[in-house]
């Protein structure tokens, strides 16, 4: 195709993304119908742990693998390294998983204490054939083999849940999914297992330590909050707010394709000293996800409650008010996101550490201020503060490394764009009665058109860009 690599690979992963959230939202409706908010919470806490425990058995040195391999230098080597030494931290793992049984009551009293543990060892396997693709650069194969992971895992859950399996439905398709993502990464890895010295243990350890310290504070900003509403409220609100925090997880589309696609070109780039294709390419990332954040956040304040009801059920309407706070925070999402992605990406993981974890800290104390005050809206607004002071911290270190672009020409326009879209959308909400789900699905629709056709007039360069774009992909483009 005529087009470059990024941006190649951008659409490929921002076309995995949509696929994945998608399959994300479908599946979520039927199992909030079918299940109610309890069963569904109870299926959001074994993702919490899985990803508590999993950062355990990862202990950091996925992302300096990547980080290692990316860089091209005896990549076979550092790779085998990874995967002796994550078998080896599984044993960590698994052994801090049966040691916290007993406080776990919410897991055990649940039935999903069994999945936990398989779904640690299974992670085991599609984690190294993960981190080996992705550090080669295969990023589309790498975001495929997501797809795949969570088509058939929703495949399986769906027909469990019909079948009346309830939650080890949902936890037992977990599983499943990771086989499919790890078998489909495998058939594309190109590294081997070779023997390593020590000095590559070395050199991971000390990304890693700093790394896994990072990812710690990622995880807080993750699953603290599910953890936390788990322990002072019940599974059904665990249901409710998980539920509402991924309706807003349409927002994130650019982020995470940009920071998917970016990091080890950043890590290449870095290397090689091309600062200029680091700080384009990084200030693009943040217009395009802007692009994308700052509509879906104003329509989402409008439409929040409705689409709530219609989509999940009455029950899930009682996250209203933390659905306002959480679309805020998948905008300040794309500062923090970019920024602390590009602070690892440039071998700068003690700083990324350092702000990450203050800003954990907080999250955690506000948390258990606030949740009991004010519920799951109490969460809500505990990880906006929080990630905000992480994105104003991994902001401030990265311009003294480099020049952080922002176009604000193109975000000026955006939030113009925006705004209109916004007085659109409460012009139907107020004249028109959104009483069936057709009503609100086609005032969304109508929305987004209202906002692409302010914009593109406003932009043509990010008009032209998507239209070259669109037309090297070879998909019709209509003229604004």
């Amino acid at each position: 195709m005529s087009i470059g690599s990024i941006q190649r690979q951008s659409v490929i992963s921002f076309g995995s993304t949509i696929a994945l959230t998608i399959i994300g939202f479908v599946s979520t409706v039927y199992f909030a119908h079918s299940l109610g908010p309890a069963p569904l919470g109870a299926y959001f806490l074994f993702l919490a742990y899985f990803g508590i425990f999993n950062l355990v058995g990862d202990g950091g040195f996925g992302g300096a693998a990547v980080k290692k391999i990316s860089e091209g230098k005896e990549p076979d080597e550092y790779f085998s390294a990874f995967v002796f030494i994550r078998i080896a931290l599984l044993a960590v793992s698994v052994t801090a998983l049966l040691w916290a049984e007993p406080y776990l009551k919410d897991a055990t009293s649940s039935g999903i204490f069994f999945w936990l543990l398989l779904a640690l060892i299974i992670s085991v396997f599609s984690s190294c054939t993960g981190i080996g693709v992705y550090g080669t650069g295969k990023v589309g194969i790498y975001q495929i083999s997501g797809l795949i992971d969570a088509f058939l895992r929703t495949l399986f859950q769906i027909t469990a849940v019909f079948f009346g399996f309830g939650v080890a439905g949902l936890t037992g398709g977990f599983v499943g999914g990771l086989v499919a993502g790890g078998i489909a990464n495998f058939w594309s890895l190109n590294l081997k297992l070779v023997r390593f010295r020590v000095s590559h243990l070395k050199h991971l350890s000390s990304f890693s330590f700093w790394s896994f310290l990072t990812a710690t504070g990622s995880m807080v900003f993750c699953y603290a909050d599910t953890i936390l509403i788990g322990y002072f409220m019940s599974n059904a609100d665990v249901g409710i707010y998980r539920t509402a925090f991924q309706l807003t997880s349409v927002a994130t589309f650019t982020t995470l394709a940009f920071h998917t696609v970016l990091y080890p070109k950043i890590s290449t780039w870095g290397v090689q000293q091309k600062i200029a294709e680091i700080e384009t390419s990084l200030g693009r990332a943040f217009t395009y996800s802007l692009f994308l954040a700052i509509p879906a956040c104003v329509g989402g304040w409008i439409l929040g409650e409705r689409l709530l009801y219609f989509l999940y059920g009455a029950p899930f309407t009682a996250g209203s008010s933390a659905l306002f706070v959480l679309l805020l925070v998948q905008v300040v999402n794309v500062f923090m996101f970019l920024g602390t992605m590009s602070l690892n990406a440039l071998n700068q993981p003690k700083d990324a550490f350092w702000i990450t974890v203050i800003a954990a800290v907080t999250n955690i104390i506000l948390d258990l201020v606030l949740i009991p005050v004010l519920g799951i809206t109490g969460a809500a607004v505990a990880t906006l503060i929080a990630m905000t002071l992480n994105a104003l911290g991994a902001l401030i270190i990265l311009s003294r490394i480099i020049s952080i672009k922002y176009e604000y020409g193109p975000v000026k326009n955006i939030l113009y764009a925006s705004g209109f879209m916004g007085i659109f959308l409460l012009f139907i909400y107020f004249v028109l009665p959104l009483t069936h789900v057709v009503a609100v699905l086609a005032a969304v629709i109508l929305g987004a058109g209202v906002y692409l056709i302010v914009l593109f007039k406003l932009d043509r360069g990010i008009y032209d860009e998507l239209k070259d774009l669109g037309i090297s992909l070879g998909i019709p483009w209509l003229g604004v």
